[in-house]
């Protein structure tokens, strides 16, 4: 497999200095790419940086991921309009670790002679004194080359400016592919668009301090078809730890894109073959409602990022709103899913000591809840089975104790087809 090829077919290139391709023919070459350690989990907006490094493995190129301890410290100014918050060492420690466990659903860190490394720039930062950061590196890059970057023109010209802590950070992201290829002998780094500037930053320090030739390759910023951003959904950004974005939520936001990003997406963050994706989106283009593309490109992805196990309990739990979940697929649902099927639904409470009695589906529907006008309504939707209780339909002689509740606590109700209520025992 060709690395370059396969970026490019994918869309997957943006900017690439000379000489790359022919690097990467030559031998097998080490490419690296940097990760903010800030948080304890990588988000969507990552995974386009991520595939780079899977399908530079799969091309027998060696995959190096570091976290930046050190620059987590400082903040790069890149797409930033002003300074982050700055963290110790404990929890950027904790973030590594999180993130390598994440990366290891995507890069095989155990097998051959091309087997992924992560490395943390703290660890030959630490001890670099000030005065030697200054002779070692910053005697090589001049101010001028420095300010001409738009990401720090940008911040000049704005109203926050730029603190000197953030203005380095270019040298230290430089000095972090210098160490990586003097130690590692790694010879390529790839990012974002918006990184172009810090990379070639070190291309050139690798070019004048040990007079090497060092390579830098960018992928496009991924975007929506609408002009809006990618990888933030109505609630924040879609993480891909489990506990801050469910599997649930993470599954519709891949099946809710557009037909014009589905097509996209499924090239760029998907390993399915060019001609495996050029029959689906045949297929999508007979027959659109069927939103094939997008329930490949969410399969595929939940399967990856999750277990295949979360994908079926993300399909069963989307079918719910449809109508063609049962009462058995409900109860199964854990409470965030089910609170995150159901979310922006009118929700009621209700005493559980009420429930713990036994209460007249009549009563709870129009006295307790109001999600009837009256008790006669009621009556009248409960004659004609337009009443569902848990997904099970029910008519007026039922009742309601604690066995109804879904997670202890929960009652759900289904006024006609398509009129959802939750409600809450406390």
């Amino acid at each position: 497999m060709n690395f370059i090829e396969e970026l490019r077919w994918r869309g997957m290139i943006h900017d690439m200095t000379p000489g790359t391709e022919e690097q990467l023919s030559k031998e097998i070459t080490s490419g690296y790419i940097g990760y903010d350690p800030t948080s304890d989990s990588l988000h969507i907006g990552n995974l386009a940086s991520i595939m780079m490094l899977v399908h530079l493995q799969r091309s027998g190129h060696k995959p190096f991921a570091l976290v930046g301890g050190a620059t987590g410290m400082i903040g790069d100014p890149s797409g930033k309009s002003e300074e982050r918050n700055l963290l110790d060492e404990n929890v950027l420690r904790h973030n590594q670790a999180c993130i390598k466990k994440q990366l290891e659903k995507f890069l095989d860190f155990n097998t051959g002679g091309n087997s992924a490394e992560m490395v943390n720039n703290y660890d030959w930062m630490k001890e670099f004194t000030f005065l030697n950061f200054l002779r070692e590196v910053g005697k090589h890059i001049t101010v001028n080359y420095m300010v001409a970057k738009d990401s720090v023109k940008k911040r000049m010209e704005s109203g926050s400016g730029i603190s000197f802590t953030e203005f380095t950070y270019q040298l230290v992201q430089g000095n972090d592919y210098c160490w990586l290829f003097e130690h590692k002998n790694v010879r390529l780094q790839m990012g974002g668009s918006d990184q172009w500037g810090n990379i070639v930053t070190g291309t050139e320090l690798i070019r004048r301090k040990l007079g090497g030739d060092a390579f830098a390759l960018t992928c496009p910023l991924i975007t929506k078809a609408d002009g809006g951003k990618f990888g933030k959904s109505e609630a924040g950004n879609v993480w891909l730890d489990p506990k801050k974005t469910t599997p649930y939520k993470f599954y519709q936001f891949w099946l809710n894109t557009s037909d014009a990003d589905a097509s996209e997406y499924i090239k760029k963050f998907t390993l399915l073959t060019k001609e495996e994706i050029e029959s689906l989106q045949k297929q999508h283009d007979e027959a659109p409602h069927m939103r094939i593309l997008q329930k490949a490109l969410a399969e595929d992805i939940t399967v990856r990022v999750h277990s295949r196990e979360d994908l079926q309990a993300a399909i069963e739990a989307s079918e719910i709103l449809f109508g063609k979940g049962t009462t058995e697929t409900l109860k199964n649902l854990d409470e965030e899913v089910l609170l995150s099927v159901f979310e922006g639904v009118p929700k009621s409470e209700i005493a559980k000591s009420e429930i713990a009695k036994s209460v007249d589906v009549v009563d709870l529907l129009a006295d307790m809840t109001q999600i009837f006008a009256s008790k006669g309504e009621a009556r009248r939707m409960l004659k004609e089975g337009g009443v569902a209780i848990n997904k099970a339909k029910v008519d007026e002689s039922y009742t309601i104790d604690t066995t109804s509740l879904l997670n202890g606590k929960y009652i759900l109700v289904q006024k006609g087809k398509k009129n959802y209520f939750l409600v809450k025992a406390i």
